[in-house]
């Protein structure tokens, strides 16, 4: 592999490693506000055991999220100089701003959250971790900004003198329809994945504790197994449910949104995520095909759905052209020059099939768990607790094949060219990238996919070693209530905290 396809490579492993995580955080944070704000409100001990369990959780993953993420902005000057060069002063705008405001927001007000159960009142220590998961939220705007810029580039105009894009409004970069499409469908994933984790670890604590006390001897400990899996992991699961049915619903229509803006901006991205060869009047879904994608007409479209693929483009069922893929081709060759203007047809057409079919796990678990916890039920099947541990990796792989999806249809550029636009805007990846030695590529290659390997196996260790330690004990009580007075020495830092 040349140096281009090295670092494509390397770019595409470490965002996807550290994407797994992101979802998780942006979710996450703002469920465990509610948590808390129930148990502020009832003054119910369940809430605040579920508020420091998966609170736990959210420290693990949030700590494993900043140390994979940060390589990613070094990776711009390191791997795509050119690029840097080319939109820095428009791309750099909203990572500054990223960092600035909602970064600091977020790790700042966490701080006080981990370390102000005890000192700080209740309502204010309640209001930190709405401001973290107000930052967590604004971070991912922020990102989203300066991705859609490479998407569809407003707010700049081109400089012939320095060959470089200049900002012109942060207003209009911010505001850039894309972004404001694209921002709405990603926190909804977000809640999904963050309500799926919370329903399956919590439906799997509720089939585990009610099959203990059924097969235990003593009668206290069978009460106390029980009254857990009623009175703790029964809310968080039908919490988790609920946000999981409003997510869902969220994700198809903002999806909705985003398709059609694609269809305007992208036609490629939209005719690669179908292998549409050729230009057609309301063709058909593809559900299932078999043959070479990049051969284009070597594909055979096996099962077809009608309509909807018409609706998805332009909202209406009939009498919608959708280009193909080859007569796009040869449009680009002539508005832009020689060049391979398709992206890989094989990895958009099934990303975007797995970023659909993936999303049934959190259907099957949400409508499962709706059922059998229906009347005040608590389940004890063993089948329930079997799908509520398989559900929780499917948002997080749907998650991570519709930004493959998002950035590989967008191949060959890196700065896509706005159709109504500044026309000079716009970049290919082989210019973007960076007059580094393959060997240099290779080594940053091997070296950051082994560490994030690593990261990932202690990420997995540690959700799962406290998952299975479970919540808080029964006769914690929360701060407050007989708490020794506070002498201002420091505290011992545990994940308890």
């Amino acid at each position: 592999m040349d140096v281009l396809d090295l670092s494509r490579w390397q770019f595409g492993i470490t965002t996807v490693y550290h994407f797994i995580l992101v979802p998780l955080t942006i979710g996450l944070a703002p469920m465990i506000a509610i948590m808390q704000t129930m148990w502020v409100v009832t003054k119910k001990d369940h809430w605040y055991r579920l508020t420091k369990f998966f609170g736990k959780l959210f420290l693990i993953n949030f700590a494993l999220g900043v140390a994979t993420g940060i390589v990613q902005e070094f990776q711009f000057g390191m791997n795509w100089s050119e690029y840097s060069r080319f939109v820095g002063d428009v791309f750099g705008a909203p990572l500054a701003l990223e960092g600035l405001v909602a970064f600091f927001l977020e790790s700042t007000f966490l701080g006080l959250w981990i370390f102000g159960w005890t000192r700080l009142p209740k309502l204010l220590h309640l209001a930190t971790i709405w401001l973290v998961a107000i930052g967590v939220n604004a971070s991912a705007f922020f990102i989203i900004s300066a991705n859609s810029f490479m998407q569809h580039p407003v707010g700049a105009v081109y400089n012939p003198e320095t060959g470089r894009a200049e900002l012109t409004s942060i207003w209009t970069l911010l505001t850039n329809n894309t972004a404001l499409a694209a921002f709405p469908h990603a926190v909804a994933g977000a809640f999904l994945t963050a309500g799926t984790f919370v329903a399956g670890i919590a439906g799997w604590w509720m089939v585990r504790n009610m099959r203990r006390a059924k097969d235990s001897d003593d009668a206290v400990e069978a009460d106390r197994l029980e009254g857990d899996a009623r009175g703790i992991f029964r809310p968080a699961a039908r919490l988790g449910m609920l946000v999981m049915m409003i997510s869902g619903v969220a994700v198809i229509l903002t999806g909705d949104v985003q398709a059609k803006l694609m269809f305007e901006q992208q036609p490629m991205k939209m005719a690669s995520a179908e292998s549409l060869c050729h230009t057609e009047v309301d063709p058909n879904f593809s559900v299932l095909t078999i043959g070479t994608h990049n051969d284009c007409d070597g594909v055979t479209h096996l099962i077809e759905v009608p309509f909807v693929l018409s609706y998805l483009a332009e909202g209406n069922f009939s009498g919608v052209e959708l280009q193909g893929v080859q007569d796009l081709q040869e449009q680009y060759e002539g508005q832009f020059g020689p060049g391979n203007y398709r992206p890989n047809l094989f990895v958009t057409y099934w990303s975007f099939r797995a970023m659909i079919g993936l999303g049934a796990g959190s259907l099957a678990l949400a409508l499962a768990g709706l059922w059998v916890t229906r009347g005040g039920r608590v389940p004890d099947q063993k089948w329930f607790g079997r799908l509520s541990i398989l559900a929780i990796p499917t948002p997080f792989l749907a998650n991570s094949a519709g930004w493959i999806f998002t950035e590989m249809g967008r191949q060959p550029w890196v700065v896509h060219p706005n159709p109504t636009g500044v026309d000079m805007i716009r970049l290919t990846v082989d210019q973007g990238v960076s007059d580094n030695a393959g060997a240099t590529v290779i080594t940053s290659l091997v070296a950051f996919t082994l560490v994030y390997a690593a990261l990932g196996v202690v990420w997995f260790w540690l959700i799962r070693r406290y998952t299975i330690e479970g919540p808080l004990p029964h006769d914690a009580h929360p701060p407050g209530e007989h708490d020794e007075p506070d002498d201002g020495r420091p505290k011992q830092l545990s994940f308890a905290y």
